[in-house]
């Protein structure tokens, strides 16, 4: 799309782009910080199949990458596996700007075409769902194929109170470990007050508008029992896009840690079409 601004690596202060080794549940992890212009990201690679697919993995609103660890282990029998936290998000700097769908999608398109992976499979949850579907519109030159998961609220939902209730509701059907993942992301790395300026971008964001545009290879993927995105929005989303198809795992709204096995395996398979 016209009047996209271009977003460029920047030259990283003294060590922010050196690769550290951390080894996590036995788990090695290369974690790198990346800036790009005035927002830096940071990547945490997961080791897999040389040869195999590449997967990035983007995180929804509030948290981060750290609950992406499960299906990134289950990928990583399958390719190399990327785990990014976007500006402001875990273990990323705080940009102390207000930072748009369109930002994020900006420095992720900016990632890749950086870090020249080949074919990447980009898989968002939640909001990043909605980053996801915008880099595919925007800057179709660096994806190909993409996995919406849980993408986006019904449009009725989309107040802040009503949004509310259903993330409240899904806290009560989800295991211990993501609201224990959720609450410290929300209050300890994340923070309330860039919490609460990223929130009105996800309500105000008609995705179902742009869905129609995307060119990019797409499969939806839903929770059975999931309040936020109901499996009959999921399935209405995926047949939006040209060519999109839906499956629906088991779990409410946090499918990658509810459901990790099938979630990959659904992956690999739309990666290998």
């Amino acid at each position: 799309m016209g009047g996209t601004r271009s977003i460029r690596r920047s030259a990283a202060p003294k060590g922010e782009d050196r690769h550290r080794i951390r080894r996590i549940r036995g788990a090695t992890y290369f974690t790198s910080r990346q800036a790009f212009d005035d927002l830096t990201i940071v990547v945490r690679r997961f080791p897999g199949i040389a040869d195999g697919r590449v997967f990035v993995l983007v995180h929804g609103i509030g948290v981060s990458s750290r609950y992406f660890t499960r299906t990134a282990a289950e990928l990583s029998k399958f390719g190399r596996v990327y785990l990014v936290d976007l500006p402001g998000y875990g273990s990323a700097p705080d940009p102390r700007r207000d930072v748009s769908l369109a930002d994020h999608a900006g420095v992720l398109a900016a990632f890749l075409e950086a870090a020249d992976l080949p074919d990447p499979v980009v898989v968002g949850h939640s909001m990043g769902a909605q980053i996801v579907a915008r880099l595919a519109i925007r800057h179709p030159e660096v994806v190909r194929q993409i996995v919406l998961m849980a993408p986006t609220m019904p449009p009725d939902a989309r107040t802040f109170w009503r949004a509310v209730g259903r993330l409240l509701h899904d806290g009560l059907r989800e295991p211990p470990i993501v609201n224990w993942i959720a609450l410290t992301d929300y209050l300890l790395r994340t923070g309330p007050r860039y919490l609460l300026r990223q929130t009105p971008h996800l309500l105000q964001d008609r995705l179902e508008d742009d869905l129609p545009s995307v060119t990019a290879g797409t499969l939806v993927l839903g929770g059975h029992r999931d309040p936020i995105v109901p499996p009959a929005w999921a399935e209405a989303t995926a047949a939006l896009v040209p060519g999109g198809r839906c499956e629906i795992v088991h779990g409410a709204h946090v499918i990658m840690v509810t459901d990790p096995a099938r979630v990959a395996e659904h992956i690999r398979e739309h990666a290998d079409r």
